[in-house]
């Protein structure tokens, strides 16, 4: 990643860094992201912004931190120039150094990622490709305002295995006027692929987005929940029998591919991030950036902190979101291991909430695990809303 300034051991826990890119060639109408589209000319203002903001991080901590996954999401990360992505990396590896062996992993569209980008990504030491297919049906790709077709998106995944082997997809079901006969064929696409990692999710029509307005119009209906509870189910199927592993309510893998930088999420453990509307995890303490872009520019072009949002949590509070997170993973929570790592008993904090659900069928007892059942995957986010 270019060159590298002296390495310092960093007095901080924290081993995975997040850096948000929010530029991109069209903004789809369900993406409620921190990002600005067709504003290229803000790009250098951001870059200016970003080097500030690294320079504030190196004089809280160390002059450069050894981390083991280093993930850049957008936005497009790719909408930017060759000349640009190599900007990018050299101001990441003025703070961050990845260890031998790390993840490194950049976000994606399957159009325009030309040679020269991918070029920089290889150069730069990028192993993992995140792309953002979401469909290989061109009317539902219509009606989410992507700007590929499913055939590139098709060439695009093989033919970025010249440079980087491992390829994860994000699809998206539930789409208006989305049929479970185009979402199989979509999965089983997927299937037919070089790709070591599948996730899917659910179309949400967040507030304030333009799909949320239409839909609120009568303009989109929203699918049906028998149908998207009937899609989610069949990619289960389907990703598990091609060989993917189910590892997280939204996340399928080859085993030994699974995406170690959300890993540190779902595990609570500390990270960095950087960028508007970036969540870092530090000393206890979440921190969230301005999600306005023009807003983060301006702070620290200024020298002046975005951070919009920051709590301290308490034993207990960290302890409620270590169940929250650990139960969107497939193998769950690993009881006696977050009794000896909060210093709490796990069936008093759990509450209630733990037998309500044990007793509907929801929640099970695996050996040391509690993990959600099968039915309980299919309304996850509103079990693990009751243990916070």
């Amino acid at each position: 990643m270019g060159d590298e300034p002296e390495l310092k051991k960093s007095p901080t826990k924290p081993r995975s860094v997040y850096i948000h890119v929010p530029f991109c060639l069209h903004h789809c109408g369900y993406c409620d992201f921190a990002l600005v589209a067709n504003r290229d000319h803000l790009i250098p203002q951001y870059f200016a912004a970003l080097k500030n903001e690294f320079e504030s991080h190196r004089r809280t901590f160390c002059e450069v931190v050894e981390v083991d996954t280093i993930f850049v999401g957008g936005g497009t990360p790719t909408h930017l120039t060759p000349a640009q992505l190599q900007e990018l990396f050299g101001l990441i590896s003025g703070s961050f150094h990845p260890v031998a062996g790390a993840e490194i992993t950049v976000e994606a569209n399957p159009d325009g990622l030309d040679e020269q980008r991918m070029n920089v990504l290889r150069e730069n030491g990028v192993n993992r490709l995140s792309l953002g297919v979401q469909s290989f049906d061109d009317a539902v790709l219509k009606t989410l305002e992507r700007t590929h077709t499913g055939l590139q998106a098709i060439e695009t995944v093989q033919h970025c295995q010249q440079w980087i082997s491992n390829v994860s997809l994000d699809l998206i079901f539930g789409v208006p006027g989305q049929s479970l006969s185009s979402w199989h064929q979509t999965v089983n696409t997927a299937t037919t692929l070089p790709v070591r990692h599948v996730s899917t999710y659910g179309l949400t029509f967040e507030t304030g987005t333009p799909f949320y307005r239409r839909e609120r119009h009568g303009e989109l209906n929203r699918t049906a929940d028998d149908l998207e509870r009937q899609m989610y189910l069949d990619a289960i199927a389907t990703l598990t029998d091609s060989g993917l592993r189910h590892y997280e309510v939204s996340n399928f893998a080859i085993p030994g591919f699974e995406c170690r930088h959300n890993m540190v999420y779902w595990n609570a453990d500390e990270y960095f991030a950087f960028g508007p509307g970036a969540a870092s995890y530090l000393d206890g303490v979440r921190r969230t950036n301005s999600r306005s872009v023009v807003k983060w520019l301006r702070a620290w072009q200024h020298g002046e902190s975005a951070v919009e949002e920051s709590e301290q949590l308490s034993n207990e509070e960290k302890a409620r979101e270590a169940i929250m997170l650990a139960l969107r993973m497939r193998k769950g929570l690993h009881v006696a291991a977050f009794e000896q790592r909060f210093g709490l008993s796990f069936t008093e904090i759990a509450g209630p909430a733990l037998q309500q659900h044990m007793a509907a069928g929801y929640l099970q007892r695996q050996a040391d695990f509690m993990a959600l059942t099968t039915e309980g995957l299919l309304i996850a986010d509103t079990i693990i809303a009751d243990f916070l």
